[in-house]
């Protein structure tokens, strides 16, 4: 019994080391290494080399405002507000429109960022600091 207390506490000392994130820590450039549709069926991902020719990014700025690109361009952009491990993304669409789009962050570090969309077209993104 003393084993698993002494496990359970060591466990549990890991996790509450683990940085959590918060808007400043998510502040920079993101660069995509793996993206994955997890519940397309048949699952789906994009390649290695797609991934490096094509060299997409999310950036987090101090202004709050989120801007993905994929392949020199900007595929979105809107602001952002951090609500526990949810990004609130507020996307701009033109003519005034907006849409409302969150992440889930699954995983957090200082150099990685593991985030994910809901829904069967959701797909789950790992990307590291630049």
């Amino acid at each position: 019994m003393r084993k698993l207390f002494f496990l359970l506490a060591i466990t549990s000392g890991f996790a509450a080391c683990k940085p959590s994130a918060t808007s400043e820590k998510l502040y920079g450039k993101w660069n995509y290494i793996r993206v994955r549709n997890p519940l397309a069926d048949p699952p789906d991902s994009v390649g290695k080399q797609t991934l490096a020719s094509e060299k997409p990014y999310i950036e987090f700025t101090k202004q709050d405002s989120l801007i993905i690109n994929w392949d020199g361009k900007v595929l979105s952009h809107g602001t952002f507000k951090l609500d526990g491990l949810d990004i609130k993304y507020k996307e701009i669409l033109g003519d005034g429109q907006t849409r409302d789009f969150p992440f889930h962050i699954e995983d957090f570090s200082d150099k990685q960022l593991i985030f994910s969309t809901a829904g069967k077209d959701g797909s789950e993104v790992t990307a590291v600091k630049e």
